[in-house]
């Protein structure tokens, strides 16, 4: 399984902040947004990451993260040299893809939570599989309909009359069928290859499911400064009070064994004081709870 993280998009809402960065480097509490889908790939065991963006961020990207050895990871990157559409993602990695299977998450989503909906998901080898979350304002959203097996049987992109009340998250799992059906898209009204008709072509062929995700799942897409300020109050209380830190990248590689004990040593050793630090330091010496 690879993962994307499809990182672009103008941002004109965060604007001006967007005027200066990608919004995806904005601050969810103590790190960079982008830790926190990246987190979500990583807990899910993928390790071959592709990250897309446009011409100017794509080098932050690099300086952030590098080639992902570090971690225990290895991290591609990719312009999208226009925000042509979510779809186009699989178009632009097709190389990276292969001849695997792959797992999209936008740059400005959040999970937090048990991630089974996410797991079971990815043991599935054949069709896509999207996500179901219940919401109050379904008509703001991607609407996904199923029937009791999990089957999609119908979607639309903010109806005026919802068929549902499961919003459609931006996180999506595909057999490698996704390449072939996004070439062969046609641009819609926005001129933009739509997700929403990738995941039309595998319901006409019955192989759309659903994953619901449950109570006790916060699902935050972080694309107004409002978004952005309750994420990190969200985080800043949680983090407070537990004194765990959420989408730790390089805690997560030292538990999921992506990286050795040595290795988690000395990527320590890199990194300058800070509670950040401190804190990779505490997990060395005391461990934590599996995560």
């Amino acid at each position: 399984m690879k993962g994307i993280i499809l990182a672009g998009g103008s941002g004109t809402r965060l604007y001006p902040i967007t005027k200066v960065y990608s919004k995806q480097l904005s601050l969810i509490y103590d790190k960079p947004l982008i830790y926190y889908p990246l987190s979500i790939l990583m807990l899910a065991g993928v390790r071959e990451v592709l990250i897309i963006s446009d011409a100017d961020t794509i080098p932050l990207y690099q300086k952030l993260f590098n080639d992902g050895n570090q971690i225990g990871m290895s991290f591609s990157y990719e312009i999208q040299t226009a925000p042509n559409g979510i779809a186009e993602a699989f178009i632009i990695g097709e190389n990276f893809i292969g001849n695997d299977n792959v797992t999209l998450i936008l740059g400005d989503n959040i999970f937090y939570g048990k991630l089974d909906f996410l797991y079971r998901a990815i043991e599935r080898k054949e069709g896509a599989t999207v996500f179901g979350y219940q919401v109050n304002d379904p008509e703001r959203y991607g609407v996904v309909e199923f029937d009791e097996n999990g089957v999609a049987v119908s979607i639309e992109e903010k109806p005026k009359n919802p068929k549902s009340k499961y919003a459609v998250p931006g996180l999506y799992v595909y057999d490698n069928n996704v390449i072939d059906i996004s070439k062969n898209l046609k641009p819609s009204n926005r001129n933009e290859l739509e997700i929403t008709d990738v995941n039309v072509t595998y319901m006409n062929r019955g192989q759309l499911h659903v994953e619901k995700i449950g109570r006790g799942i916060a699902w935050l897409d972080t694309g107004t400064p409002e978004a952005l300020l309750q994420a990190s109050n969200l985080f800043g209380v949680i983090e407070d009070r537990q004194g765990l830190k959420v989408a730790c990248i390089e805690e997560i590689a030292y538990h999921r064994n992506f990286i050795s004990e040595k290795e988690f040593e000395n990527l320590i050793s890199l990194i300058p004081k800070s509670n950040y630090r401190d804190y990779l330091i505490k997990v060395l010496k005391e461990g934590t709870d599996d995560l």
